[in-house]
């Protein structure tokens, strides 16, 4: 049964576990209602992550008109996440052996304690009250009558994260591991995964071989834009580069994914606030043929349309449309032959649309209120 979350008065208590922050919310209605309030991570000390953990979710509760029904948040993997045991030992040293995260909270605040991948739930907050909404009702408005049910979409930044929504559904897979688009071979370099080239180190690192400088001299990525976009002082070409390669290796990622999915894709990660720099180059990317087949096999079979783009978006929501003649009669019928996909920004932000995915998703395992 689905829920209309927007209309939803239960409050959920919510974590976005980010690369380097805890981020902890309260969601009300799809809407923020606390928040977001930060801690440190500390990642190398389990007593004081979980400490750190507790007392967030304590500091949000106190702000509360009401009690909570549940807590639902995004955590790193490795994870059981339907269990709730934590078990990434490359970001979280501390974690190592499996950690019962879900289980301790639940025993602690005596309500339901979700946890899923900030890459889903990133999707899933998208889908429910973000990019997904916001092109079927820019089609709807422009006298359009597609519409579009499934969402893709990735987050840029310390990683490179993953999700997909199906028709309202959040795809999550039988090992809690479905839309791990990290793990897909990296286009520039098939020795090493995707995030090696879709990622702020592969920003970083891209721009210091650029520079011939040691990669511990290489400002991070929203200086390494600054430069590019020629607002800071450097080395403009590197810093145009280092974009542009990770456009190519996270195109190439989108477009793998959407051989299967066939959806909408939505970016986001603090990486996608450098989008004047690599967005146009990401979706020519999706856009390409494959170069040994010698007949221009096109990379996809939907066309994507940049929908940040005006004459893009113009293009998307128009199309082809035209009237064909059934053979053998007087009528005709609306055919519309163009595929296409629309790519663009997250219209709730990456921590908001975490928190918004976690609250639905918690909504949807509680069922309707009581």
């Amino acid at each position: 049964m689905q829920i209309e979350t927007s209309k939803d008065q239960r409050i959920v208590m919510t974590l976005d576990a980010g690369g380097t922050a805890l981020k902890f919310s309260a969601i009300q209605g799809n809407e923020l209602l606390v928040g977001p309030r930060t801690l440190p991570w500390a990642a190398d000390n389990l007593d004081q992550c979980l400490g750190n953990i507790v007392d967030g979710f304590e500091s949000v509760k106190r702000l509360l008109p009401e009690e909570p029904i549940a807590i639902s948040f995004a955590f790193p993997g490795p994870a059981d996440y339907p269990a709730g045991i934590i078990s990434n030992v490359g970001n979280l040293p501390a974690f190592r052996g499996g950690v019962a995260l879900g289980p301790l909270l639940e025993e602690k605040f005596g309500i339901p304690v979700f946890i899923n991948n900030d890459g889903d739930l990133f999707v899933y907050g998208e889908a429910i009250a973000g990019f997904l909404p916001y092109v079927n009702q820019l089609l709807e408005k422009s006298g359009n009558p597609r519409r579009y049910k499934n969402l893709f979409g990735i987050t840029l930044g310390t990683g490179l994260g993953g999700g997909i929504v199906r028709d309202g559904e959040l795809f999550i897979g039988d090992n809690s591991a479905a839309g791990e688009v990290w793990l897909l071979r990296n286009k520039l370099d098939s020795t090493v995964n995707a995030e090696e080239g879709a990622s702020i180190r592969a920003v970083r690192r891209v721009y210091a071989g650029q520079c011939g400088i040691p990669l511990v001299q290489a400002p991070d990525p929203k200086v390494i834009y600054e430069i590019g976009m020629g607002t800071a002082p450097g080395n403009r070409a590197a810093a145009v580069e280092a974009f542009r390669r990770l456009a190519e290796a996270a195109g190439d990622v989108v477009a793998q994914a959407l051989t299967l999915v066939d959806g909408l894709v939505v970016l986001g990660g603090g990486i996608a606030g450098a989008h004047p720099l690599f967005l146009a180059p990401l979706v020519a990317a999706m856009n390409a043929a494959y170069e040994g087949t010698g007949n221009g096999l096109r990379r996809l079979i939907p066309r994507a349309l940049n929908v940040e783009d005006p004459a893009q978006l113009d293009l998307f929501l128009r199309g082809e449309a035209r009237e064909i003649t059934v053979p053998g009669s007087t009528r005709k019928i609306q055919y519309d032959p163009m595929q296409r996909t629309a790519v663009g920004l997250s219209r709730l932000g990456t921590s908001e649309a975490v928190a918004v995915g976690a609250y639905a998703f918690a909504l949807r395992q509680l069922g309707p209120p009581l």
